[in-house]
């Protein structure tokens, strides 16, 4: 008798908090990606984030929110109560913490969430301004670089491009580089 295990892993949590275009988009990348989608603004509703198994439309309600060790928040809140919700991500021990804001926005809250108290090496765990730099322009760009980001932590990427130039000679045997140059040459 053979017995086969598999692993159910818990799935993710992304826990966003505001809304708006970027913050819909993150919810339907996010979604595309596995993550149970979490979201948490008086603004929310279910025509724009149809994913959302979960939406707090209450008025800054931490109760119902609750930060662990797999849940992956986004601070969209388009500077509302965003030291808030900073302060309470870093305090639950998310897994990723990142703030939707420019980069001035971003050190104010930064430095306001140093002088309430967080410590710097929690501090020092925000993604802020949020995502890679992929020259983003778009909501749904800006949405893509940050689920990009998610992934990469989540998964031990180094976020940086592949080049084939930059693998090992042992990667590439001889017989991969001849079938390839045969089909270059067809």
């Amino acid at each position: 008798m053979e017995v086969y295990i598999e692993p159910v892993l818990p799935q993710p949590d992304l826990l966003i908090a505001g809304h708006g275009r970027i913050a819909e988009a993150l919810a339907t990348f996010a979604h595309l990606l596995g993550f149970r989608i979490i979201v948490n603004d008086p603004g929310a509703d279910r025509t724009s984030f149809p994913q959302a198994e979960q939406i707090i439309a209450e008025d800054f309600d931490l109760v119902q929110t609750p930060i662990g060790s797999n849940t992956y928040v986004v601070i969209a809140t388009q500077h509302k109560n965003d030291h808030l919700w900073l302060q309470r991500a870093l305090r639950g021990e998310a897994a990723y913490v990142a703030l939707i804001a420019s980069r001035h926005r971003a050190k104010l809250v930064l430095e306001y969430v140093a002088a309430e108290g967080v410590p710097e090496d929690k501090i020092a765990r925000v993604f802020a301004p949020a995502g890679l730099d992929l020259g983003a322009a778009t909501p749904e760009e800006i949405a893509l670089s940050i689920v990009s980001q998610i992934v990469a932590l989540r998964r031990g990427g180094s976020s940086r491009a592949l080049h084939l130039t930059e693998l090992p000679e042992s990667d590439v045997s001889e017989k991969e580089i001849t079938q390839c140059d045969a089909h270059t040459a067809d």
